[in-house]
């Protein structure tokens, strides 16, 4: 790229609460590639809890200020398959809007998820490494929704000191889903120990993912029975900000 391509970065509910180190992680390896990254202060949720919902006005509420914070940007970027699957589905939301569906479809065509952004249109090499055994879990929305499957493993393949373990069911949810988990706590937990047996199989002993809310969902029943396989975003690795507490191991910001 002849210029430094200008990255609006879209910090997510999730991150900013629990897990801020996610955001440094992507901020760090989109500067590393040759991105101008901004964070807009005044952005806000995408809007996927109220547009799941049903309630439409509320969610077309949050994606208009969205759109208004992140037009101006070549990119818009998140390290959440769930979230830029929202942004994408912001046509559908003003399908019937003159005025705010064209802005609505143009932002969509320049959303994407960190980890497919960086292998597939910058096309990074990443210098990190990590010394462990790790097993990827694949989250609905990233794997669905956007096609992210081979991106992350083609990253942390070049991860010095990291061997990659694929689970059985690496494509099966982890029976988080949002308000799923809450209206169906015992199917949500079948499916999470479930996920839990499979990583214990492979022998890893960290396991990465896209989604912080499938990784915070994992991570909770791993330490409710006591497992000490470390929880991280495979942003977090990838940009050697991996040292510090796993998520689940640390307070709320």
């Amino acid at each position: 790229m002849s210029e430094s391509p200008r990255v609006g970065l879209f910090a997510t509910c999730l991150m900013n609460v629990f897990r801020p180190n996610i955001g440094f992680s992507a901020v760090a390896l989109l500067e590393r590639a040759g991105c101008k990254v901004s964070v807009p202060m005044s952005q806000t949720c995408c809007g996927q809890p109220a547009w799941s919902a049903g309630t439409d006005d509320a969610a077309r509420a949050l994606a208009r200020q969205v759109i208004e914070q992140f037009e101006g940007f070549d990119y818009v970027v998140a390290a959440s398959g769930s979230c830029i699957g929202t942004l994408r589905k912001y046509p559908e939301m003003f399908a019937e809007d003159a005025d705010w569906g064209p802005r609505a479809l143009a932002l969509a065509d320049k959303s994407h998820e960190l980890l497919a952004f960086l292998d597939d249109v910058l096309h990074v090499e990443i210098d990190a490494a990590y010394a462990g055994r790790a097993s990827y879990h694949d989250s609905c929305s990233g794997l669905r929704e956007l096609g992210v499957k081979q991106q992350p493993r083609t990253l942390l393949g070049k991860v010095k000191g990291l061997s990659l373990l694929e689970m059985d069911d690496a494509e099966v949810c982890c029976g988080f889903g949002g308000s799923f988990c809450v209206k169906y706590p015992a199917i949500s937990e079948k499916m999470v120990d479930d996920k839990i047996r499979s990583l214990a199989a492979t022998g890893a002993d960290t396991l990465l993912g896209g989604d912080l809310g499938c990784l915070m969902n994992i991570a909770g029943r791993l330490k409710r029975q006591g497992s000490r396989i470390r929880v991280l975003h495979t942003a977090e690795v990838l940009a050697g900000r991996a040292g510090g507490p796993a998520i689940g191991d640390e307070e709320p910001q």
